[in-house]
């Protein structure tokens, strides 16, 4: 879902001017009345029409630069669909982006600060365009999966000046009622007990569960990363490739990271495969190296649902299958 906010990027470059370096966001609570109530009404809009799942509402917003990205868009708010199920439309915040100075595409940060300057979110974004833009992040109050939504907006003057809708992006709130602050709170308590691979990645879950976009970061991010980074014996990039024992076997293991393909707080393994073509062999193989790994790092097991197998050979990775932590010897 998140692909379609790189794309609507990638789409207005084929029709931007040429870059410079001023930007500028106005915070909803800086916001003239009359922008304010433009932007929260079509906000509320937008995410109602995501709830009702009505895509053709949408696509009579779209930016003319993204016809060609409607397919990723619809497909991400179909997908989105079980985030959202049973929620209301809440807005959460929303942000005016003023990049319309620059000369020619720049990759761009925004600094929204609160009235007082003591609170600052920051908003980066690749290779934008010149122009204005809006950010709206809401929330299906109430769903039980907790959807949070993002919508890029972008204002439009090819034809009757306007907002409309640039990108889109969706995720879920909470994993089977814990939300991020619950999970940051677990990664505190692993991380006092000596156990940084289950710390590591609780740190990961609050952070993917916080917001709907990737590309805002807030002081209450920081300090999560931050923490995050003072773990002694965490997972970090240099960790991997990860060699783990099965037997008189030895597997490779080259990344794992939090995989939420079906709505549970699932690791995502990533091991070098022997390349069989036979599903039997290599269902044998993922479940050798996913117990490998719980072995080596029991505290993983009681913290997470489950794990899914990639197998890597020869730089393609093919999804093998998931298991419930329970059906992982």
């Amino acid at each position: 879902m998140r692909l379609c906010l790189r794309s609507f990027i990638a789409a207005v470059l084929i029709a931007a001017p040429a870059a410079g370096f001023a930007a500028s966001c106005t915070t909803q609570a800086e916001l003239t009345p009359t922008d304010r109530g433009n932007l929260a009404s079509l906000g509320e809009q937008l995410s109602d029409a995501v709830l009702r799942q009505d895509t053709s509402a949408l696509q009579t917003v779209l930016l003319p630069a993204m016809s060609g990205q409607w397919d990723g868009i619809r497909g991400a708010v179909e997908q989105a669909a079980p985030l959202v199920k049973g929620g209301k439309v809440q807005l959460r915040n929303v942000y005016m982006l003023d990049a319309s100075t620059l000369t020619a595409p720049s990759d761009t940060q925004f600094f929204c600060s609160n009235a007082n300057g003591a609170l600052t979110v920051t908003i980066s974004m690749h290779a934008l365009p010149p122009g204005k833009y809006a950010l709206i992040l809401s929330d299906a109050a109430g769903a039980a999966l907790g959807g949070q939504m993002g919508f890029v907006l972008v204002w439009d003057t090819t034809g009757a000046s306007g907002w409309k809708l640039g990108g889109f992006s969706a995720r879920q709130g909470n994993f089977g009622g814990h939300d991020a602050v619950w999970y940051w709170t677990r990664a505190r308590e692993l991380a006092r007990s000596n156990l940084p691979w289950p710390a590591w990645y609780c740190f990961d879950t609050a952070r993917y569960l916080e917001l709907p976009v990737d590309f805002l970061s807030s002081p209450n991010l920081d300090k999560l990363v931050q923490e995050q980074g003072q773990i002694k014996g965490g997972p970090t990039e240099d960790t991997f490739p990860y060699s783990v024992t099965s037997g008189d076997r030895t597997w490779k293991i080259d990344g794992v990271r939090l995989d939420a393909s079906l709505h549970e707080p699932d690791l995502g393994v990533t091991y070098e495969s022997t390349g069989s073509s036979d599903p039997a062999v290599l269902r044998t193989e993922a479940i050798a190296v996913l117990g490998a790994l719980l072995k080596a790092q029991p505290g993983l097991r009681e913290n997470f649902h489950g794990m899914w197998a990639y197998a890597s050979t020869n730089g393609k990775v093919t999804p093998v299958m998931e298991l419930p932590m329970g059906q992982i010897p």
